[in-house]
C-alpha cells in the first residue's frame, strides 16, 4: 500500500489551475511523487538549518533559506 501524504484531488487542481483541460491518474500521481520528493529534500535541509541555529523547531525562515 502506497502512503499519500499529499492527496491526488490537489494534484489535479494545481494542473487544472495551470490551465489543463484533463489531467490523467498517471500524471496526477507523477506530479504528487516529484512534489514529494522536493519537499522531502526540502524539509531535511531546513531541519539542518534549524539545528545549526541551536533550534529544534523548524521554522518559516528555515523552509524558505532550503528552498534556495
Amino acid at each position: 500500500m502506497v502512503k499519500r501524504l499529499l492527496p491526488l484531488a490537489a494534484m489535479e487542481k494545481i494542473l487544472k489551475k495551470a490551465g489543463a483541460e484533463r489531467v490523467s491518474d498517471k500524471a496526477k500521481i507523477a506530479l504528487k511523487n516529484v512534489l514529494e520528493e522536493i519537499a522531502e529534500e526540502i524539509g531535511a535541509k531546513a531541519v539542518k538549518l534549524a539545528m545549526h541555529a541551536g533550534r529544534k523547531t523548524v521554522k518559516a525562515g528555515d523552509i524558505k533559506l532550503a528552498s534556495k
